[in-house]
């Protein structure tokens, strides 16, 4: 058996400097922006402790969202959108114990958004810069780390053609042992001998689900090898919706099909829809007045138009929408979508659904908190109960709250789903918001919102 050099990155990796390298760039960004503010350099003892706790926070909440943990994949805006994020939670949680401190004499709310403005731009700044080094070394043949690859053929060409598309990671493929049928001695005893030969850092275990039984026989085969092991099985027959490994009653747990929006992600959407929520409700009141009288002096019933829909988790909620049909009765148990040319829509409630006004009122939802500003559409009930049965994984959109405007929407998908083809487009859409959720996401999408989803071929 070969031995291992070990490199100095993966002996002492960037997980172990980088929280020491972040508080000595938050105590340098202190002493600056107090010489900005006050022209010296020694801090006063309040600022001291002042510094010590913006410290402190930004290690926490850096480490509570994983940001330490992702450095051989080059994502820089992910990495951008989550510092963004780590700062401005930062900046809320000192402004707030300044106040309920009643210490806001006592500290320059200018030293305060100084420090955490230049502690952000340095940080963004080295990350993106040892990012970048990084790939390039990758990319030059340095840094990386030879795998050696066990599975079936089908399986180890994804993998192989996943990392041939994503050179930058950093690993390259050592050997491949392809297993066809079942795993005897023979065989385990080859796997043993190539793996040894070829002095693999890793050794990349990639069988199906139903192949389990096999991983417990290489891991055992390969007792007294030092390579890193790693089990990547194949959920490609599975419609996985924001699969991870986490720990469930001091056991390791793959979840197949969780919701994303828990814990702090929990928090920052419900923030984004409360902060953009409110601003765009104050600026819309006027022009929901305006659409309100118009309605009421061009037809006969009520403004707005209720309706329960299932929201998040599957509980219920009352949806309100400017109505945009003459007042009629449905059968019991049915709801006819709008169509082209229905004769249901008024002329006013025409030109709401094609511009989608008639959505505005459901900001009040989000305030509310039953639905959120971006997320999949919330359909009626009946339709609920007719497609769950037709469309898989259709009631998995309801692991989150419904949105005004969703992934879906802004990519065609929106107004009347007349066939099982445009529900499941639909669907995939939303399920793929789901499992690639994020604040910039959620930005983008209001962006294409704004400037291309008011207006839509499809919405009657």
């Amino acid at each position: 058996m070969f031995l291992k050099r070990r490199s100095f990155s993966y002996q002492f990796p960037p997980q172990f400097f980088a929280p020491i390298v972040d508080g000595l760039i938050v105590v340098f960004s202190s002493l600056l922006s107090y010489y900005l503010r006050f022209s010296e350099i020694s801090l006063h003892d309040r600022y001291v402790l002042a510094t010590a706790v913006i410290t402190l926070l930004v290690i926490i909440f850096n480490n509570a969202l994983g940001i330490y943990e992702k450095w051989r994949i080059p994502q820089i805006f992910s990495t951008v959108g989550n510092l963004t994020f780590v700062f401005f939670i930062v900046g809320v949680v000192v402004s707030s114990i300044i106040f309920f401190a009643d210490a806001s004499t006592r500290y320059s709310r200018l030293w305060v958004g100084l420090t955490l403005s230049i502690s952000f731009l340095i940080i963004v700044s080295l990350r993106i810069a040892l990012q970048y080094l990084l790939k390039k070394a990758r990319l030059r043949g340095r840094a990386r780390r030879s795998v050696f690859l066990i599975g079936p053929g089908v399986n180890l060409l994804e993998i192989a053609r996943g990392m041939r598309a994503s050179p930058g990671e950093g690993f390259s493929i050592a050997g491949v042992e392809r297993i066809v049928n079942t795993l005897d001695e023979k065989c385990l005893d080859r796997i043993v001998r190539r793996v040894d030969s070829t002095n693999a850092s890793e050794v990349w275990i990639c069988v199906p689900l139903e192949m389990g039984s096999a991983v417990r026989k290489i891991l055992y085969a390969l007792r007294n090898n030092t390579s890193d092991v790693r089990f990547l099985p194949s959920f490609r027959d599975l419609h996985l919706l924001n699969h991870r490994i986490t720990e469930v009653a001091g056991r390791a747990s793959i979840d197949l099909s969780v919701t994303p929006m828990s814990g702090l992600s929990r928090i920052a959407k419900r923030t984004e829809d409360i902060f953009l929520g409110t601003i765009i409700s104050i600026c819309i009141v006027p022009l929901c007045i305006v659409i309100a009288l118009l309605i009421k002096t061009t037809s006969t019933g009520p403004v707005l138009f209720k309706q329960y829909r299932t929201g998040s988790n599957g509980r219920r909620f009352k949806v309100y929408k400017f109505r945009t049909m003459e007042v009629h009765s449905e059968t019991s148990g049915v709801i006819t979508q709008a169509a082209k040319n229905d004769p249901r829509v008024t002329k006013l409630g025409r030109f709401l659904r094609r511009t989608s006004l008639d959505e505005l009122p459901q900001f009040f939802n989000v305030l509310q908190g039953r639905m959120s500003i971006v997320g999949p559409r919330p359909h009626a009930l009946e339709h609920n109960d007719y497609y769950k049965e037709l469309v898989e994984s259709y009631m998995r959109r309801h692991k989150v709250k419904p949105g005004i405007t969703g992934w879906a929407q802004v990519n065609g998908f929106r107004g009347e789903t007349d066939t099982i083809v445009k529900m499941e487009s639909r669907v995939r859409y939303d399920l793929w918001y789901i499992d690639n959720w994020n604040i910039w996401l959620d930005l983008k999408i209001i962006f294409i919102t704004i400037f291309k989803g008011f207006f839509g071929k499809n919405a009657y």
